[in-house]
């Protein structure tokens, strides 16, 4: 059985390395949809009921799977940039139910969220599912929200849905003015003159997953639920998609330092979103923890990999703004 999977934001960072693996990936198939037009309401709605269609059609009564991987906001964004960015998740969610009322075919939807956002206050780390979220940030909140939309509409529609609450993500294709990504900000810095900004303290602890591995975490996880659903119809899951391991800025720094040959281009700085960051964001999934048994890429490799790209992209002339 295949099942046909249209990747929303596959643009993005995570977004580009789903979709190399859903290519790449046996029993699965990548629905080729254009880019949606997130500026123009009325194109964006037409253009999401287009896909459905095209999705339901292509699976033909089997399988499916949605794939949520967009969205700008980011720890610093505004209430009014977040409470937008919710209002086009919760149109688009339905824009796609009001396609699916004749659908006779099994479908699965997974939301791409923030393990640091939602946990950013709570207690006791290392974090797990059962951990009462409790974020400390405007974007901490939007996650939430978010999860609940994706998980209301799953159900309203009898479908299954994983709400992925993924660590800090990074690798190769990170857009560098989202001012996001602390790994890519470094490795930026290494190849210019104007130093990154660290705004928290060196022992800061967080988890670090490497994306081309958060994307095979991703699809085993739908694999898995779609087994799961097979014997207990439509299912709800929360997992934490982390490496396991806590890793605090000095250590970072210190891989930094190993890969140059030399100091890290860093400078140690205030800000007033350093009080929406939490200190201790160690992660410990135990939903489905066999999933998690596996080779990842360490991090001297990841960092290796995301300079070179930063590298090859200022080569070109082109890199990722």
């Amino acid at each position: 059985m295949t099942t046909t999977t249209w990747v929303i934001g596959g643009r993005g960072l995570l977004g580009r390395a789903l979709t190399a693996e859903i290519q790449r990936r046996a029993g699965w198939a990548l629905l080729e949809a254009e880019p949606l037009d997130w500026h123009n309401p009325t194109r964006l709605a037409s253009q999401v009921r287009s896909a459905t269609k095209a999705l339901l059609a292509a699976a033909g009564g089997g399988d499916w799977a949605i794939i949520w991987a967009a969205g700008a906001a980011v720890t610093a964004s505004t209430q009014a940039q977040l409470d937008a960015e919710l209002a086009q998740l919760t149109g688009i969610l339905n824009e796609i139910g009001s396609q699916l009322v004749s659908s006779t075919s099994t479908g699965i939807v997974f939301y791409s969220s923030s393990a640091g956002g939602v946990y950013g206050g709570s207690a006791d780390p290392p974090f797990n599912e059962a951990t009462v979220p409790v974020p400390i940030s405007p974007y901490g909140e939007f996650k939430l929200r978010s999860e609940r939309a994706v998980t209301e509409f799953s159900r309203t529609n009898g479908l299954s849905s994983l709400i992925g609450r993924i660590a800090n993500l990074y690798g190769p294709g990170q857009k560098l003015d989202k001012m996001q990504g602390l790994i890519s900000q470094i490795a930026k810095a290494q190849l210019s003159t104007r130093p990154a900004s660290i705004y928290v303290s060196l022992d800061t602890i967080r988890d670090y997953i490497y994306v081309d591995d958060c994307a095979e975490l991703v699809c085993d996880a739908l694999d898995q639920l779609t087994m799961t659903s097979l014997g207990a119809g439509p299912t709800q899951v929360t997992k934490i998609l982390a490496s396991g391991e806590g890793t605090t800025i000095a250590s970072l720094l210190g891989h930094f330092r190993l890969l140059s040959k030399g100091h890290p281009h860093v400078m140690l700085g205030s800000s007033a979103s350093s009080s929406l960051q939490a200190h201790d964001l160690r992660l410990r999934s135990r939903v489905w923890p066999e999933l998690d048994r596996r080779e990842l890429t360490t991090l001297p490799a990841g960092i290796h990999a995301t300079i070179l790209d930063i590298l090859a992209g200022i080569q070109l002339g082109s890199p990722r703004n």
